[in-house]
């Protein structure tokens, strides 16, 4: 989607399930295809108990989600220059299950949630019908260019 932006990545396993089949080359890959600015990410694959208290904790949901993204610097005027700043928090459990349950690989699934998640942390939502639809198109674009089918086709 973009030419290469400035990236300073972690990638996280405390739910190591996901290590093997799921490398930091590839997050990577993905992270850098939705970026359109440069950033400082942390995505972390954890297990449900800990995605659970993270959306409890900060969404007051008590669940576990497939992806949450922590924006630090969302809503701020900041510099052109100044990276964009978040962590993406991937819950396996879920992946896992949305992933059987939509006919997906988790690989797949993996490269749509994670791009998912860059577009929220640089300020994309889907608040509205015009917000989801120019952020679905997105995701569609940008999984395309990196050879993965459109998440939403049924």
């Amino acid at each position: 989607m973009s030419a290469k932006n400035k990236l300073s990545l972690s990638v996280q396993y405390p739910d190591p399930r996901l290590q093997e089949s799921i490398t930091r080359p590839k997050v990577r890959r993905w992270v850098q295809a939705a970026l359109f600015a440069p950033a400082e990410l942390t995505i972390r694959f954890v297990d449900a108990e800990e995605g659970r208290v993270l959306n409890r904790d900060y969404r007051e949901k008590d669940y576990a989600t497939n992806v949450l993204t922590f924006a630090y610097n969302e809503g701020e005027d900041i510099a052109e220059d100044e990276p964009t700043r978040a962590d993406i928090i991937l819950c396996t459990d879920v992946l896992e299950k949305e992933a059987l349950e939509q006919k997906k690989t988790v690989e797949e699934h993996s490269a749509h949630l994670i791009v998912h998640g860059v577009l929220h942390a640089q300020g994309y939502d889907h608040n509205d019908d015009d917000e989801a639809t120019e952020m679905e198109q997105l995701e569609r674009d940008i999984l395309a260019v990196l050879g993965y089918p459109d998440p939403y086709a049924s």
